[in-house]
């Protein structure tokens, strides 16, 4: 059993189009901010803490967004790590933030713009490595959207491009606009809906990034078959939900969030737990279920 073992590196890695190669664990710093991704974290030296420990436990694909805080994740991620060296930072636009836990899409070109150059900014960087449109705005024509996007990488102001939440008529949509290298869709142990999603990514060399990764619901409660299986291999339900993740299909990029370095450690050792060929189909059959 190696769960104690802490290298994101154990993962594997993939490919992104027009970006290149990352660890395939990443990090979400989403929960780097306050309650309801509102406002500065309690504690911001902690905040950078475990950004700069994620980095020493091998993680190079760190994902954010301007509506984390807002504004707050992006500016820690640069106070903590810049310059970046290897690491790779995507985040997204296309969300504007009215208050703690309230999302509203916004997908006019000019804000897609406008907020692309504060990214720019805030991260301090001159290109941005992976942009992705946080949700597709429906009050604006997509196709305008996606033209902004393509523009964007066009004058060479972010390398690849990326969508989050959508189905596979969008991505293939988006695709006649440019490539689109990632997916961020809802997906895990308990919530599978967008699995025709992850098989398209797969087959067309699309990473797929699962936001909520590690929720598995009554399955890791005492007694469910994920909690079972964790205690059998001296894991916890959450090293186990990842561990399904990155076998579940090579281009999936988990990036578990935490605003701890003992949940970020928890995470990271998910990398180096193996499940075999029983123990996966069984989580499955049970995840079905």
């Amino acid at each position: 059993m190696t769960s104690t073992t802490l290298d994101a590196r154990a993962s594997g890695t993939y490919d992104i189009l027009d970006l290149g190669t990352v660890h395939r664990l990443g990090f979400g710093a989403m929960r780097i901010t306050g309650d309801g991704i509102w406002g500065e974290p309690a504690d911001a030296d902690v905040a950078r803490s475990v950004l700069r420990r994620a980095v020493e436990l091998g993680v190079d694909f760190i994902d954010t967004a301007d509506a984390y805080g807002p504004d707050v994740s992006e500016r820690l991620i640069a106070e903590a790590l810049h310059p970046y060296g290897d690491v790779k930072i995507a985040t997204k636009v296309g969300n504007t933030r009215t208050g703690p836990n309230q999302w509203v899409p916004v997908g006019v070109p000019a804000y897609l713009r406008q907020q692309t150059e504060l990214s720019l900014r805030k991260l301090k960087v001159e290109t941005i490595d992976l942009l992705q449109l946080h949700r597709i705005d429906p009050n604006t024509p997509r196709d305008d959207q996606f033209a902004e996007l393509a523009a964007l990488q066009k004058e060479g102001k972010v390398r690849a491009l990326g969508l989050s939440e959508v189905t596979v008529e969008e991505i293939e949509a988006a695709s006649q606009h440019f490539t689109v290298a990632t997916v961020q869709n809802r997906y895990n142990l308990t919530y599978t809906d967008a699995q025709d999603v992850v098989d398209y990514c797969e087959a067309n060399g699309i990473g797929f990034i699962p936001w909520a990764p590690i929720a598995s619901g009554e399955l890791g409660k005492p007694g469910g078959i994920v909690a079972e299986i964790a205690d059998r291999l001296g894991a916890t339900s959450s090293q186990v939900a990842l561990a399904w993740l990155l076998r579940k299909s090579p281009a999936i990029l988990p990036i578990p969030g935490t605003g701890s370095i003992e949940h970020l450690e928890e995470n990271i050792a998910a990398a180096s737990l193996e499940l075999d060929d029983n123990t996966f189909a069984a989580i499955a059959e049970a995840a079905q279920a």
